[in-house]
């Protein structure tokens, strides 16, 4: 028997996220540790009369591949991927890893090339826009988290709202939160970010804020947009540690000159840090500015999946824009930072505060 919890996410996933319609065909994808939920969403596509289409690799595919790929087998992207991704109509894609490190001793510079070559496929999948992203709780992520696999459990529940009677009805009241913030946003130009070593501006004129409520991401709770390219100025410290690509980047500072970060340094980890920025032209620029808005999230548990909706924080993201923003910034790289405001910091929309010490003024 699957979890009764799983059930009501795969629910969510398939009714609500992406609202999966008769003879659609629905990608899914995940390693074989979220097989329960897998199966669920399975079972939920069917029940809609869609057709689903499983891609569930082992576990430890990434960490072989990486230990045994050549130069072209880094770069190789075959046709049938781009052909399988084309085919479908909705994409749910799962993570689930078991080792959460398992990569932290690759050279980065491999994990750019695959980054690179698989691009036409992340970028067409973006621009068709039907796609979530969810997380199964393991025991990996649950040690990371500093929690019990049985608290996990019950906080990624919780966070995505299916432990609630009508969740789907839990999500619009988000999304009607949040459509509150995005009416004061609109139209605004400047917009400075102040907290412990940080004094940041950049400007989001002309550009549109995004209602994240569950279409995408699961959890949700943020509003984002693209910044001006050439706006930022200033520096940052980032609250909490960065994690990606299995490494832990710890005390990430930036400073910004004409939009482009001029110096990086990190208390550890810097190299990969710098390596990153290095990826491409647009990968020292921003791409994206996200406020947490899931008050259900108050604690940081290294996945920037759920870090990133903290309630009373700002997410910035080095690299690549969303188009739907009017962002234009091109990178194989989309990075997030978070910095929390819940403590010392506020948020200013042309001078105005729009939120202190981690709570909104509307």
């Amino acid at each position: 028997m699957a979890d009764p919890r799983a059930t009501c996410l795969a629910r969510l996933l398939v009714e609500y996220s992406r609202n999966v319609k008769r003879g659609q065909k629905v990608m899914i994808r995940g390693p074989s540790a979220a097989e329960p939920l897998l199966l669920e969403l399975g079972r939920q596509v069917l029940r809609r009369g869609g057709h689903p289409m499983y891609r569930m690799a082992p576990n430890r595919a990434a960490e072989v591949f990486f230990a045994e790929a050549g130069p072209a087998q880094l770069a190789f992207l075959p046709d049938s991927a781009m052909a399988v991704a084309k085919d479908a109509d909705h994409y749910l894609n799962i993570i689930a890893e078991t080792n959460t490190q398992a990569l932290a001793g690759v050279d980065p510079k491999k994990q750019t090339i695959v980054q690179k070559a698989n691009r036409p496929i992340q970028d067409y999948v973006l621009s068709k826009n039907e796609w979530t992203l969810a997380l199964y709780p393991t025991e990996a992520y649950a040690q990371d988290a500093g929690m019990s696999l049985e608290e996990f459990e019950a906080f990624v529940y919780a966070a995505c709202r299916v432990d609630k009677k009508d969740f789907v009805a839990e999500w619009k009241k988000a999304k009607a939160f949040q459509q509150k913030i995005i009416r004061r946003l609109r139209g605004a130009d400047k917009v400075h970010i102040v907290a412990p070593d940080t004094d940041l501006t950049m400007s989001v004129k002309g550009r549109r804020f995004i209602n994240c409520c569950g279409s995408h991401n699961m959890p949700d709770g943020e509003v984002f947009t693209g910044p001006v390219e050439t706006s930022a100025e200033g520096h940052i410290r980032y609250t909490y540690p960065v994690c990606y690509r299995g490494r832990e980047v710890v005390d990430v500072r930036l400073e910004f000159e004409g939009g482009r970060v001029v110096k990086a340094s990190a208390a550890k980890n810097q190299a990969f840090l710098k390596t990153m920025l290095a990826t491409d032209d647009g990968a020292t620029r921003l791409g994206e500015l996200g406020i947490g808005t899931n008050y259900g999230i108050q604690r940081f548990i290294k996945s920037i999946l759920f870090d990133e909706k903290i309630g009373g924080s700002v997410h910035l993201a080095v690299g690549r824009s969303y188009e739907e923003t009017g962002g234009k910034n091109k990178s194989a790289l989309h990075w997030d930072m978070i910095c929390d405001l819940r403590k010392g910091g506020r948020l200013e929309v042309d001078g105005k505060v729009l939120q202190a010490e981690g709570k909104f003024r509307l």
